[in-house]
């Protein structure tokens, strides 16, 4: 981690307000419960530390897409039960994140209180990173804490441009320990390092495939994606997800990766259905003899055999995407036999990241959270990390 940048431990928060950023963009049900709470138990520790310390904490963080303006599908007032919960104290609630009622609620903060401003994206300015907006949000706090690791490679208002309005800026908790992490599989992996890349589309991951060709030992490749490379090295793939423009990119990975003399993997078969249903017919295809009017959506049997032999033989993993449309129950066996490999590398004593996103919502939904070594709750922000961009959220921390 960047060794310029202070976190919550350098600080004694006595008597101050904390203005924290963080990430509570969380899914919420039609009744407008949190359907999972990661992201909100991921701030908890960085909240409680400020408090115990003797300060308070002003809550600052976006939800969904708002179009133009407030709409109460996104107010981040849905989420108060399951704050309230989380840190056991009663969460205030400003109706607006700017304006009279935020500055005075904040105003008459005591020690050991928090308040929680409305969503952050109800105003264009947030996302336009305008220097006004932040500095009427900065007016608010005596220190700024940026705890959002999801949105720290967005140059947004309260995530970068905030920051230049204090002399007190730290990394909460989770910012530091997300960097940490990253920075283990980046700077020092232990060898053999595996990569395992899925997800529907080459084009999301090609800068990602291309600086970890230099780093890894193995390059696993499954999902949606893979289905572009059988194509390219002249199979068929019936009606499977194609990017025919990207496939003489994907002969240029596997020749890469032979260059540096990375292994490359790529599925030796699929679970193939009639449509994009989890109720369609079903059958198994090997690499390359999709039928016409069958699709690929889920790697087979000797694909998961082999992948997890792989990584069962790795001390470093980092996995980025889904095998196959595991959010259907016909199509979870993939991602499944993955993550189960995963768990047991971890058992070994090899070191497990998770990036995010689809990656982190299947080791969840298979009950595998607990058993890896880091599941990183931001999709977006770590692809960018992993790729050696600067996170404007990172950067904005530096003194």
């Amino acid at each position: 981690m960047n060794n310029r940048i202070k976190i919550v431990d350098n600080v004694d928060f006595k008597g101050k307000k904390a203005l924290v950023r963080v990430d509570f963009n969380v899914p919420l049900d039609e009744k407008f419960n949190v359907t999972d709470n990661t992201r909100i138990i991921s701030a908890v520790p960085t909240i409680k530390k400020i408090l115990k310390d003797g300060g308070a904490v002003i809550l600052m963080s976006h939800l969904g897409r708002p179009k133009s303006g407030p709409e109460d599908k996104f107010s981040l007032r849905h989420i108060i039960t399951e704050l309230n919960k989380e840190l056991e104290v009663s969460v205030k609630f400003a109706k607006d994140c700017i304006g009279n009622e935020a500055s005075q609620l904040a105003t008459s903060l005591n020690p050991g209180d928090v308040l929680l401003l409305e969503n952050l994206r109800f105003y264009k300015e947030e996302e336009k990173g305008d220097k006004d907006f932040a500095g009427k949000l900065a007016k608010l706090g005596d220190i700024y804490v940026n705890d959002a690791f999801g949105t720290a490679h967005r140059a947004h208002a309260s995530t970068s441009v905030v920051a230049e309005f204090f002399n007190d800026k730290v990394a909460g908790y989770l910012m530091s320990a997300e960097l940490k992490n990253a920075e283990k599989v980046l700077e020092a992996p232990e060898r053999p390092f595996t990569a395992i890349m899925g997800g529907a589309k080459i084009s999301d991951k090609i800068l990602l495939i291309d600086k970890l060709l230099d780093k890894v030992d193995n390059l696993i490749i499954g999902g949606g994606m893979s289905y572009t490379f059988a194509k390219a090295q002249g199979g068929n793939i019936g009606d499977s997800l194609l990017e025919a423009d990207k496939m003489e990119l994907a002969l240029e990975l596997v020749e890469k990766a032979k260059q540096r003399n990375v292994n490359i993997f790529l599925p030796e078969d699929s679970v193939t259905s009639k449509a994009f249903a989890n109720d369609a017919e079903q059958g198994t295809a090997r690499k390359g003899e999709i039928p016409e009017g069958w699709m690929g959506l889920d790697i087979g049997p000797e694909s998961r055999k082999k992948f997890a032999e792989v990584i069962l033989s790795s001390k470093t993993v980092l996995w980025n995407g889904p095998m196959g449309v595991f959010e259907m129950s016909s199509f979870e066996k993939g991602t499944k036999a993955i993550a189960e490999a995963v768990v047991a590398a971890t058992e070994k004593g090899a070191f497990t990241l998770i990036g995010g996103g689809d990656s982190a919502a299947a080791v969840n939904k298979f009950g595998f959270g607990e058993s890896v070594s880091f599941v990183s709750t931001g999709g977006g922000a770590l692809l960018e990390l992993m790729e050696g961009k600067v996170l404007p959220g990172v950067k904005a921390l530096e003194p």
